[in-house]
C-alpha cells in the first residue's frame, strides 16, 4: 500500500519537516554523491552506524565487503555519533525518496501538534530509539546501518495516536491495476508497523543482505506512540464565559 494524501490539515507551514528533508537531500547529493558507487560506500562506511562497532563486541579493522573491491573496516571506540550521522544517509535513490515522501506526508501533521523545536527533538529521539533497538536486537552486527527510517516511524507512530480516524488515501494493487482506497489512518499504519514487526522476527540472527533495519522501524514506531504524549502542545479549550441577563432601565 502506498499513502499518497490525507485529509489532515495544517494550521502552519511545516519548516522543520522542510528543513529534515533538506538536510537529507543535501546529504545524498554533497556527502553520499547522489548515490556514486565509491561516494555511497564511503558515506555509509564512515557515518553509518555499526552495531559491533557502537558495543565494543567487533575487533578494531574488522571489515564488511562492500563491492566493488571496497572494504569498511571497524574504527577504534563506540563511534557513538554514528547514531545521529546514519539519520540522515541513505542506499540508494529509492530508499531516499521513500523516506521523504512519508516524512512529507505524516510530519507535516505532527510538527503542528508540537512546537517546532520540539518536534525537531522528538524525531531524533525517535531516530536514537529505533537505532539503539536494532542494536540491541544484532548487538555483534558489522553491516553499517543507515536511514531515515526509523526517526520517520516515530512520526508514523505519533500520526497513530493523534489522527487515528483521519482517511488517507492510499494506493492498493489490485490484480494488475492500482487502485485508491480512503483508509483510515489506524488501518494503514498498523498493518505497516505489523509488517514491519514480522519482518523483524523472520530476519532474526540473519546476516543483513541489504542493510535493511527491520527492528529499527519498530523501535520509532514504538517510541513515537510513548513520546507524542509527551511533546504535543496541550489542546486548546475554550473558555465559555457564562451571561446573566437583567433587564436595562430605561429613562
Amino acid at each position: 500500500m502506498l499513502p499518497y494524501h490525507d485529509e489532515n490539515q495544517t494550521e502552519r507551514p511545516a519548516y522543520v519537516t522542510a528543513a529534515l528533508i533538506a538536510a537529507n537531500l543535501a546529504a545524498w547529493f554533497f556527502i553520499q554523491g547522489a548515490g556514486a558507487g565509491r561516494s555511497l560506500a564511503s558515506s555509509v562506511c564512515n557515518f553509518g552506524l555499526i552495531a559491533g562497532e557502537l558495543t565494543l563486541s567487533l575487533p578494531v579493522g574488522a571489515g564488511f565487503e562492500m563491492g566493488d573491491n571496497l572494504v569498511c573496516l571497524t574504527d577504534e571506540g563506540p563511534q557513538a555519533a554514528h547514531i545521529f550521522t546514519s539519520m540522515f544517509l541513505h542506499g540508494s535513490w529509492m530508499h531516499l525518496l521513500g523516506n521523504m515522501w512519508f516524512l512529507w506526508l505524516f510530519g507535516n501533521n505532527i510538527e503542528d501538534s508540537m512546537t517546532r523545536g520540539r518536534f525537531l527533538v522528538f524525531y531524533l529521539l525517535c531516530g536514537v530509539a529505533a537505532a539503539l533497538l536494532q542494536v540491541a536486537a544484532d548487538p555483534g552486527s558489522i553491516v553499517p546501518m543507515v536511514g531515515a527510517s526509523g526517526a520517520i516511524s516515530g512520526v508514523m507512530g505519533a500520526y497513530l495516536v493523534l489522527y487515528p480516524r483521519v482517511r488517507v488515501f492510499t494506493l492498493v494493487p489490485l490484480g494488475f491495476m492500482l487502485t485508491s482506497v480512503a483508509l483510515p489512518a489506524w488501518v494503514m499504519l498498523l498493518y505497516w508497523a505489523g509488517i514491519q514487526f514480522l519482518s523483524g522476527v523472520t530476519t532474526m540472527g540473519a546476516e543483513a543482505t541489504g542493510g535493511v533495519a527491520f527492528w529499527a522501524h519498530v523501535g520509532g514506531f514504538v517510541a513515537g506512540v510513548v513520546l507524542v504524549l509527551l511533546f504535543r502542545r496541550p489542546q486548546r479549550v475554550r473558555a465559555h464565559r457564562s451571561h446573566h441577563w437583567a433587564p436595562r432601565r430605561i429613562g
